[in-house]
């Protein structure tokens, strides 16, 4: 029967139905061995379906499956979701300690502090707490969420988180002391103003010292800190800020270490730009204001016009309804000191200043240089606890162990200091910048790798900062309408480090530009110390740059090397004098002199076309003398405009080789035409 069946569809003979039907009660005792009923009955089908090839491929569909991919996105999705959720931490508003961190994170706290130190440069103990912005660094750092990151914060949260530094920024968990373990501190006091208003001179007469007259043109140009004692045994520290424009850093690093400013502002010169500077200053750190008019022994003093101007700031004293306390003095003559020091002490009373000098020392580095026979001396304000010989400590990106402490004379040797001290500390190993962090370390590796990793960080942010402007500028120049950029390179040294940066960043930001071209500085170097062989090397791999020497000076082999390289080095004692020197230099760049000697130049006063000839400018010679033939060049303002020759060479008609000085002529250039009144045509000689 089963041959039967792939006879009858093979030939085609007998209706298909009849043969079917028939071959199917045929088998119907055969115990299923037949083709026909054997894959009909696995199958399952019915008949209907088993009648052609469709039919055959739907059955094999079915026992098979379908061949199609299943859509697994949801799937996937809900995965994902899973394990965000197990990644999901959820953090608290406020601080917490480092313990409660990693209980938080599932980790050691070890591994948590291990963390801060080299990925963060922070310095933290298991019970110190760390700010908000800190801890979710931290969670990220190993590869966590934070629950709500992503929600947009509220205008007060923002204006919160710019109030308080983390310790990100700080390089330190700051932590609280026990109110029962602080004690009275002095107050720190610093003096600011505008320059030449006298505050130098009131510290030496508070002092009863002459530090203005060991300055170079009488003007501070590095911060000073010293300690005085009033008439009834108190202890004040002052600390002595520059009033230069230049020095701007300088005086807010002076205001944010101060518990309370002594603005000084002269009788006869009343309020000034860093006067203003000043105040900007004390706001922003949050101090309270004294007032000192100063140089009221002179005839032109007006302490009522000085007193009116600082209202106009919002700077209101006594004698104005104000609550800002206020001294009229003569630093030269020293009279009404005592005044202005009992109420340094009134608001020091109603400040309560407190510190605990029962733990490890933490200050701030107020200015560092390399001192022979000692290496890097660090003045460093201690702000609270006790620092003492042998003690590890860390500086920014410096480290040491303390060698000696000495006194802000420069002799006296001390063992230990406590709260609200100046010091200067030897036995660092690099020079931390001023305003760096100072802080005690457990011990001197530890001290060594947070420095490490401080240095690690810096050097990647920097490159981060580096690679996104070089993105900006090529993006500039696709852009097209990009100005021709040119730099001069500078290598600044100076006596102490916060004045290498003052000048560095005052460098920095000059800038010349005209409708072609713009000059700026390029700083390669800012350090304290003596120029020395490997300053001179640096130098010497960029053509026409120059080492500037602020107060310092330059060893035999770099003198030497100097000389062999060509690369020049110049000496300055005041810092506007090394701007000035700078910025006629980078106008010299911008609009170069021609190679060879002035001889004379010519203004023009009006343009004429002359037929054949062209455009001839009609001038008035205004010194020297101009020849026919000789170099020269147009000059619009401090554009060049373009460097010729002299054509033609006209007085009153008649063609002349040579025009003096009140001559009036007619100039014709090769190939320049383009004048314009007011133009400046100088003639030169080539050598």
């Amino acid at each position: 029967g089963g041959d039967d069946f792939g006879e009858s569809r093979s030939s085609g003979k007998g209706p298909a139905r009849k043969r079917f039907g028939g071959g199917g009660r045929g088998r119907a005792d055969d115990g299923g061995r037949g083709r026909g009923r054997g894959r009909a009955g696995r199958s399952g089908v019915s008949l209907r379906l088993g009648m052609g090839k469709k039919g055959r491929q739907s059955a094999i569909s079915q026992r098979r499956g379908t061949l199609k991919r299943k859509d697994r996105s949801k799937e996937k999705a809900l995965k994902a979701e899973r394990a965000l959720e197990r990644k999901t931490v959820v953090l608290p508003d406020t601080p917490m300690t480092v313990g409660e961190l990693a209980e938080v994170l599932g980790e050691t706290p070890v591994s948590v502090i291990k963390f801060l130190m080299t990925d963060l440069g922070v310095m933290a103990a298991v019970s110190q707490s760390l700010d908000v912005p800190t801890c979710e660094a931290v969670t990220e750092g190993f590869g966590k969420v934070v629950a709500g990151e992503d929600d947009e914060l509220d205008e007060d949260d923002e204006d919160d988180d710019d109030m308080e530094e983390s310790a990100m920024e700080l390089g330190i968990a700051m932590d609280e002391d026990d109110p029962e373990d602080l004690q009275p501190r002095p107050p720190v006091v610093t003096i600011m103003g505008h320059v030449d208003h006298g505050k130098t001179s009131l510290l030496d007469a508070i002092r009863n010292t002459r530090v203005t007259a060991g300055e170079a043109g009488g003007i501070t140009q590095a911060i000073g800190a010293y300690q005085a004692e009033t008439a009834d045994g108190s202890t004040i520290t002052f600390i002595d800020t520059p009033g230069h424009a230049a020095f701007t850093d300088m005086r807010e690093r002076g205001a944010n270490t101060a518990d309370m400013i002594i603005l000084v502002v002269a009788a006869d010169d009343s309020v000034k730009q860093q006067t203003a500077d000043s105040i900007a200053c004390a706001r922003q750190a949050g101090v309270p204001l004294l007032v000192a008019v100063n140089k009221m022994d002179l005839p032109a003093a007006d302490a009522g016009r000085v007193l009116a101007d600082l209202a106009g700031y919002e700077v209101l004293t006594e004698d104005l309804g104000g609550d800002v306390l206020c001294s009229q003095i003569s630093a030269k003559e020293g009279t009404n000191l005592d005044d202005l020091l009992s109420k340094v002490m009134l608001q020091a009373e109603v400040l309560d200043l407190k510190a605990n000098p029962d733990r490890d020392a933490q200050g701030v580095v107020l200015e560092a240089s390399t001192v022979k026979g000692l290496g890097t001396v660090a003045t460093t304000l201690i702000q609270k606890g006790t620092i003492r010989v042998g003690d590890s400590f860390v500086a920014g990106e410096s480290s040491g162990k303390v060698r000696a402490l000495i006194g802000f004379d420069g002799k006296t040797r001390f063992k230990e200091v406590g709260p609200s001290t100046p010091i200067g500390v030897v036995g660092i190993n690099g020079v931390p910048e001023a305003g760096d962090l100072f802080v005690v370390a457990d011990d001197e590796q530890t001290a060594r790798e947070l420095a490490a990793a401080r240095v690690k960080i810096a050097r990647e942010r920097k490159a981060s900062r580096y690679q996104s402007g070089l993105m900006q500028s090529v993006a500039g120049i696709f852009a097209g309408g990009q100005k021709e950029r040119r730099e001069i390179c500078v290598v600044v040294k100076a006596d102490v480090q916060g004045s290498a940066e003052a000048l560095a960043r005052s460098l920095s930001e000059l800038k010349l530009e005209d409708d072609e071209a713009e000059v700026g500085i390029k700083v390669l170097i800012s350090e304290s110390g003596d120029v020395t062989k490997s300053d001179i090397a640096v130098a010497s791999v960029t053509p026409e740059t120059t080492v500037i020497a602020f107060n310092t000076g330059a060893n035999a082999a770099a003198m030497d090397d100097a000389r062999m390289l060509g690369v020049p080095i110049e000496y300055y004692s005041v810092v506007y004098d090394a701007i000035e020197s700078v910025e006629s230099r980078m106008q010299e760049v911008l609009s170069p002199t021609p190679e060879g000697d002035y001889v004379g130049s010519a203004i023009v006063q009006e343009v004429f076309n002359i037929g054949g000839t062209g455009n001839i400018a009609g001038s008035k010679c205004r010194d020297g003398i101009i020849k026919k033939g000789s170099n020269v060049r147009v000059m619009r303002g401090d554009k060049i405009l373009v460097e010729s020759k002299v054509r033609t060479l006209r007085n009153f008609k008649s063609e002349v080789d040579t025009i003096t000085t009140g001559d009036e002529c007619g100039i014709g250039l090769l190939d320049f035409e383009d004048f314009e009144a007011g133009d400046i045509i100088e003639s030169y000689v080539m050598k």
